[in-house]
């Protein structure tokens, strides 16, 4: 009685959303989801089955357009899905799609080819109005695994015998009426948490089932400006494990690998380990060595490979014949190697983009390295992200990102440190002049380090042909009317060995503005310069406030010098007020010293972190618009 109760519920709750589906506060929008119903069911052994029923109602000719096809994504290595019961309703008139009409097409894929595919049925021409049901079916998990003769066997999720979900409450179109229901066997201990919001919740016994029951109504999209974390990390979501604690997943993921043989090595590889580290005279250089290479000699490509996809690191051997993987392989590798020259090294998970909250889920995109040093403390490498990067074997554009590190005694949920914005600077100097008819003559030299030697860098991407073209558009492109005496920048194949280093000679006719007793000019530094490598540029400041927290691209550290001389006969010299601001990890200090016959104009603008609180948005907003300041305010030279 209690399971006929559990669904008359839902249908009954659903009923209830169609008939008051009508309002006006969804005017502006595409689309509106009237109902979206997951039910899923989980097995002893791990498989589940979810079942999602869902209707949406056209509000605009764009929505018509947009929403016009159902599209169901899903891998068949790890996962089997049907679309069923598609129904349009138009006019008080419905029609059924018919299953043969359904789809199965090969998914669109862009360096990972693991063979995804995408279940797809097409509408037809929608108008305001129209309103589109269907149901869809889905058995197994995200990824694919090592497979069993069991035929489901390859549905089972990566931990035998657990669940996990993670489940947005939040959607890019309003929906009226989300409920998500998942029933379980009573002895699995479903551990769930809701954050950044409130979702209803009701748990229904059955023999030896639970079935619990989450349902939020009106759901509307938040608008939040650009430069706003992952929506998963301020909207509103659900996650459910049965995993007990980070331990034991840690310890699950050691096993996994370590069982599968995914970190042994050949005489071949060891061959070239043993080449590579000829060199090697600390325990620095063979790490940085050995990382180096992963991340330069295999290529960044996922090639389907039918077993061990996933969470299952592919074998070393594969790795190194094919030179090619994704980011677990380029991991895997470079454990082997680091293992075969005597250090201990593990694979860790991580979350590129967004936080991984306090709950034992399976909340991970991506994969890395872990060696052990001699002091007993662990290192971060990361092989897939380095690559063109100087003097960083850990990427400092993950820095406040969680990782695990897979253990033979488990792990607790990591978080990685904040990278020094010193390491990552950019120095700009100026020695320059201006005559009396307005000319500006100058030498400016660039220099920057890591995250911003790699941003600098990008001059060079392209053919070789193209670079020395590439570093003189920088100029060109702001003043199209200027001389290029020379440019002169060091060798990027060996970017390892030095930061880089740009230096121009150039006059810019006209530069300055002349009156009949005044000269008016801003420095060439000031005016902007290589602005592409400082991210923090393009920050919208007209935003008044944040309500949730925002990101940068890096921790960064900005120095900039010009000593620009005048020309004789202007004794009074007017320049912009200076500016300074000191917070706890955002400062400015910038102006102007006069001396004789000449100006300097100076600028240090330090920026602490990659992720920053809403409360520190009016500081990190304020050292932008002084840089800006001197951007649009000249200096006045008068007769």
């Amino acid at each position: 009685m209690k399971r006929i109760n559990f669904f008359l519920f839902t249908l009954f709750s659903l009923a209830f959303t169609v008939v008051y589906a009508n309002n006006d506060t969804y005017s502006g929008y595409n689309k509106l989801t009237i109902f979206d119903s997951m039910t899923v069911r989980m097995e002893e052994n791990g498989l589940s089955h979810y079942t999602n029923h869902c209707r949406y109602r056209i509000l605009t000719p764009a929505g018509g357009r947009d929403f016009n096809t159902i599209i169901i994504d899903y891998d068949p290595l790890s996962a089997y899905c049907e679309i069923r019961d598609v129904k349009i309703y138009r006019n008080g008139i419905t029609e059924e799609i018919p299953n043969y009409l359904v789809c199965d097409y090969p998914a669109p894929a862009r360096m990972i080819y693991w063979g995804a595919r995408q279940k797809m049925v097409a509408l037809g021409r929608l108008e305001p109005g129209d309103e589109v049901e269907f149901t869809t079916y889905k058995k197994g998990f995200t990824y694919a695994l090592l497979h069993e003769e069991d035929p489901d066997a390859k549905y089972i999720p990566p931990m035998k015998g657990h669940f996990y979900d993670i489940v947005p409450f939040w959607s890019s179109q309003p929906i009226k009426h989300k409920v998500y229901q998942v029933s379980v066997l009573t002895n699995k201990n479903l551990l769930y948490k809701i954050y950044n919001g409130d979702i209803k919740v009701k748990t229904v016994k059955e023999r030896d089932r639970t079935n619990y029951i989450f349902e939020k109504r009106e759901i509307l999209p938040l608008l939040v400006p650009r430069g706003t974390v992952a929506n998963n990390d301020f909207e509103t979501k659900l996650i459910l494990t049965t995993a007990n604690n980070w331990e034991a997943k840690s310890k699950w993921f050691y096993s996994v690998n370590e069982d599968y043989g995914s970190f042994e090595v050949n005489d071949e590889i060891k061959s070239k380990v043993a080449q590579l580290l000829k060199k090697a005279k600390t325990e620095n250089d063979s790490i940085s060595i050995l990382t180096n290479w992963v991340a330069d000699n295999i290529r960044y490509s996922g090639i389907s490979m039918g077993e061990g996809e996933g969470f299952t690191l592919h074998k070393c051997e594969m790795t190194f014949r094919d030179r090619c993987g994704v980011c677990k392989d380029k991991a895997g590798i470079l454990i082997g190697m680091l293992r075969a020259a005597g250090f201990k090294s593990y694979a860790a998970m991580t979350m590129a983009g967004e936080r991984i909250e306090d709950i034992p889920a399976d909340q991970f995109n991506h994969c890395v390295t872990v060696v052990q040093r001699r002091n007993g403390n662990f290192q971060l490498l990361d092989p897939t992200w380095i690559p063109g990067v100087r003097g960083e074997l850990w990427s400092s554009a993950e820095q406040q990102q969680n990782y695990l590190i897979g253990l033979p005694n488990g792990a607790k949920l990591g978080i990685t440190p904040v990278s020094n914005p010193q390491n990552h600077y950019i120095n700009m100097s100026a020695t320059s002049q201006i005559s009396k008819n307005g000319t500006l003559k100058t030498t400016v030299t660039i220099t920057a380090d890591r995250q911003s030697d790699r941003a600098v860098r990008t001059v060079f991407r392209g053919f070789r042909e193209n670079w020395q073209k590439n570093v003189e558009n920088q100029l060109f492109r702001s003043y199209p009317n200027a001389k290029l005496k020379s440019v002169k920048y060091t060798n990027n194949d060996k970017y390892l060995e030095q930061p880089v280093k740009i230096t121009y000679k150039f006059e810019i006719p006209e530069y300055a503005i002349i009156t009949d007793n005044q000269l008016i000019a801003t420095p060439f530094l000031a005016n902007g310069f290589y602005t592409f490598a400082m991210r923090h540029l393009y920050t919208d400041t007209n935003i008044e406030k944040r309500d949730h927290p925002f990101q940068d691209g890096c921790s960064r550290y900005i120095k900039i010098v010009e000593n620009m001389q005048i020309p004789n006969g202007y004794t009074r010299i007017t320049t912009p007020e200076s500016k300074k601001l000191s917070a706890d990890n955002i400062s400015f200090n910038g102006g102007y010293s006069i001396g004789f016959n000449s100006v300097q104009f100076f600028e240090i603008i330090s920026l602490g972190k990659r992720i920053y609180k809403p409360e520190e948005w009016y500081d990190y907003k304020t050292a932008v618009k002084y840089q800006r300041f001197y951007m649009n305010n000249p200096i006045i030279l008068s007769k």
